[in-house]
C-alpha cells in the first residue's frame, strides 16, 4: 500500500478524533466548574526506529518522511473559568486549586461544581446528579443542618455557619499532579491511588465558577478539523486512484 495512504489515514484519525473531544467541551460550555480537555498527539517515529531495525531495513527516502501522528491521551486544562455571581447562599466558587470532596457513601469523588442545594434530610448536597453526591466535612463527614437554626451560609474559608453558630466546614483537597485525575461523568473527577492532600478551602461566596470553554474559539478549532479531515479524506482518495491507475496501466503493458 502506498506509503501515503498510511499517512493521510492517520490525519483523519487524529482530526475525527479532535472532534470528539472539542464535540464534548462544546456540550458542557454551560456546565458549572467543567474543565476543557485537549487532544494531544504525538508524531510517531518511522518503522526502522520504533521497531529497532537494523540498517538493512531503513530507507532513505521513505524515513525522511517520519512516520505520521498518533493519538495520546487527552490533557485535561485546569485553569480557573469565570467567576459569575448568583447571589444564592448555597453556591461557591473555588479561587484558585483545589476541589470539593464529594461522596455517594460508596466511591469518594473530586468536582470543581460549587452549586449545592440542601436534600430532605437536611443534608448538603451537589445541585446536580439527583442529589446522590453528599458534599464532605472536614473530617470525612456527612454535611446535615439543624432545622431549628436559621438557613446556611457559607463563609469565604469554607466555614459554614447558621446565625452565628458554625455548624460544619466544607472538606477541600488536591492532588499532586492532576493530570492523574479521570472524569467519570456528572462533572466529577476519580481520585487516583493514594489519599488527596487537604487544603485550605478558599471560596467566593454567593458564585459560580463557569466552564473553561471558549465557545468562538471552539468553534473555529472545529472548523480546522473538519477540513483538515477532509483535505486528508481527499489526499487518500487521490492516492488510491493514483495506485490503481498504476496497477492497471503496468498490467497492460505486462
Amino acid at each position: 500500500m502506498s506509503y501515503g495512504i498510511w499517512l493521510s489515514a492517520a490525519g483523519m484519525k487524529i482530526n475525527d478524533h479532535r472532534q470528539e473531544v472539542l464535540t464534548n467541551n462544546m456540550a458542557n460550555a454551560h456546565t458549572t466548574g467543567f474543565k476543557r480537555d485537549l487532544a494531544v498527539f504525538r508524531q510517531r517515529p518511522v518503522e526502522a526506529v520504533e521497531n529497532g531495525s537494523s540498517m538493512d531495513f531503513m530507507h532513505s527516502v521513505l524515513d525522511g518522511l517520519a512516520g505520521g501522528v498518533e493519538v495520546q491521551q487527552s490533557y485535561h486544562d485546569f485553569s480557573q473559568g469565570p467567576i459569575e455571581q448568583t447571589k444564592r447562599p448555597l453556591d461557591v466558587a473555588i479561587v484558585g486549586q483545589g476541589f470539593f470532596a464529594v461522596s455517594d457513601g460508596k466511591n469518594q469523588r473530586l468536582t470543581r461544581d460549587g452549586t449545592f442545594a440542601v436534600n430532605v434530610d437536611r443534608e448538603l448536597v451537589l445541585a446536580a446528579g439527583d442529589g446522590k453526591w453528599h458534599l464532605q466535612d472536614a473530617s470525612g463527614g456527612v454535611i446535615q443542618f439543624d432545622p431549628d437554626l436559621p438557613a446556611p451560609r457559607i463563609m469565604p474559608d469554607g466555614t459554614i455557619k447558621q446565625g452565628n453558630e458554625v455548624v460544619a466546614k466544607l472538606r477541600m483537597v488536591d492532588v499532586a499532579d492532576q493530570q492523574t485525575l479521570r472524569k467519570s461523568g456528572e462533572n466529577l473527577f476519580e481520585l487516583p491511588e493514594g489519599e488527596p492532600k487537604e487544603i485550605t478551602p478558599r471560596v467566593e461566596p454567593g458564585a459560580r465558577e463557569l466552564s473553561n470553554f471558549d465557545v468562538m474559539t471552539g468553534l473555529a478549532s472545529m472548523i480546522e478539523a473538519t477540513r483538515a479531515y477532509e483535505l486528508n479524506a481527499n489526499l487518500l482518495r487521490l492516492q488510491d486512484q493514483m495506485t490503481g491507475e498504476l496497477a492497471n496501466t503496468v498490467g497492460r503493458l505486462s
